[in-house]
C-alpha cells in the first residue's frame, strides 16, 4: 500500500470506498478485523452492504469501519473525513471550518462539527512525565486589544492585560513534546499542581520570574530568567514554548479568529499535536498516526453543544 505524500494524492487515493478500507483495515486491525463489541475474529464481511458481521450472538452484530471510532453515526463518506483530516493534521496554522466546508463539499455546521471531532482524536492524554530539560510558562488567549473599539478596552484590558482571557500553560520538555492545557488562573496552587502532574521530580526546569513558581526548587533543578533583564542566560529561557505560543496564537487569531472557551482545550490539542510530530515526518506520516488514533473516541453534537455531558476532560 503506496503513501501519499501531499494533499492531491491523497484525495486520488482516498476517492475510492475500496481504498479507504483497505488503508484504515491495516491501521485499524494489522491483526485482522475483529468485533469491536466482543472482540472476536470470527466475522464475515458483507461486500454489498460494505460491513461486517459478527459470529457470535449479541446486539449490533454488523459493525463498519466508523463502528467505534470519530467517524460513529456520521453520514459523511470517508474520502471527505480522510481529507478533511489530512488537511488539518499537516496544515501548520490550522483550517477553518469555513475553508473545509468550501473544500470537501459539506455546509460550514458540519465541518465544524467534523473538525471538532477530529481534535478529539489528536488528544493522546498524558503518559510518561516530561524530564530531563523541561521549560513552563503561561499566555493568556483572548482577543486583541487594538481589535476592539476604545470603551471594551479600557473595560477589559487592564494590567497585564489578562483580565477576560483564558489563561493557558504549557511544558515543553526540550528535543521532547510539548504539553499545554487551560488552567483556573496563574496562581502557585494552579501551576504548581500542573507542574508536579506533568513534570518528573528532579528534571531541570526552566521558568520566568513570576512568584507563583516559587517553592518549586525543593522539587526540581528550579532556575528562573527575568524577561525584564534579559531573555536566555545559557541553557535558561523559556523561548522553545515562546515558539510554540506563537504558533498557537498564530492559528487562532488568524485562521479560527474567535475561539469560544469552553472549546479551547480542543485547539490546544490540535496544535500540541501537529508540533509534537513537526520533525522528521512527512505529511502522509503525520497523518498516518493521526489515523491510529480514532479509536475508542466519541463526540455527539449535543456534546460539542453542550446539550449533554461529554464526561470529563481527558488528562
Amino acid at each position: 500500500m503506496r503513501q501519499s505524500t501531499t494533499l492531491q494524492s491523497a484525495i486520488i487515493y482516498f476517492s475510492h470506498a475500496d481504498r479507504c478500507r483497505e488503508y484504515l483495515v491495516a491501521r485499524r486491525w494489522p491483526n485482522g478485523v475483529t468485533c469491536p463489541r466482543c472482540g472476536t475474529n470470527k466475522v464475515t464481511f458483507q461486500q454489498k452492504h460494505n460491513r461486517w458481521q459478527c459470529s457470535n450472538h449479541h446486539d449490533r452484530r454488523q459493525f463498519t469501519l466508523k463502528t467505534g471510532t470519530i467517524f460513529e453515526d456520521s453520514p459523511i463518506g470517508l474520502d471527505k473525513w480522510l481529507t478533511a483530516m489530512w488537511m488539518i493534521v499537516n496544515c501548520k496554522n490550522g483550517v477553518s471550518s469555513y475553508e473545509i466546508h468550501r473544500s470537501i463539499g459539506v455546509t460550514q455546521k458540519t465541518a465544524w462539527f467534523m473538525d471538532h471531532r477530529i481534535r478529539l482524536a489528536l488528544n493522546v492524554g498524558t503518559t510518561n512525565k516530561l524530564s530531563g530539560e523541561v521549560e513552563a510558562d503561561e499566555t493568556f488567549i483572548g482577543g486583541k486589544a487594538r481589535n476592539m473599539h476604545l470603551s471594551k478596552r479600557e473595560r477589559r484590558i487592564t494590567g497585564t492585560g489578562g483580565k477576560d482571557k483564558i489563561p493557558v500553560m504549557g511544558m515543553l520538555e526540550r528535543g521532547g513534546k510539548v504539553r499545554a492545557l487551560v488552567i483556573p488562573n496563574r496562581k502557585k496552587q494552579a501551576l504548581q499542581t500542573e507542574v508536579k502532574k506533568h513534570v518528573k521530580a528532579g528534571a531541570s526546569l526552566y521558568t520566568d520570574a513570576l512568584l507563583s513558581y516559587d517553592g518549586l526548587e525543593r522539587e526540581y533543578a528550579h532556575q528562573v530568567i527575568d524577561h525584564v533583564l534579559k531573555y536566555v542566560d545559557g541553557r535558561v529561557h523559556t523561548n522553545g514554548l515562546e515558539n510554540f505560543w506563537s504558533l498557537l496564537k498564530r492559528g487562532i487569531s488568524g485562521t479560527y479568529i474567535s475561539v469560544e472557551p469552553f472549546h479551547l482545550f480542543r485547539y490546544l490539542d490540535e496544535q500540541t499535536f501537529r508540533y509534537n510530530h513537526r520533525a522528521g515526518m512527512s505529511d502522509g506520516d503525520r497523518f498516518d498516526v493521526a489515523i491510529r488514533q480514532i479509536v475508542g473516541k466519541r463526540l455527539t453534537f449535543d456534546q460539542l453543544t453542550g446539550k449533554a455531558s461529554a464526561g470529563a476532560r481527558p488528562n
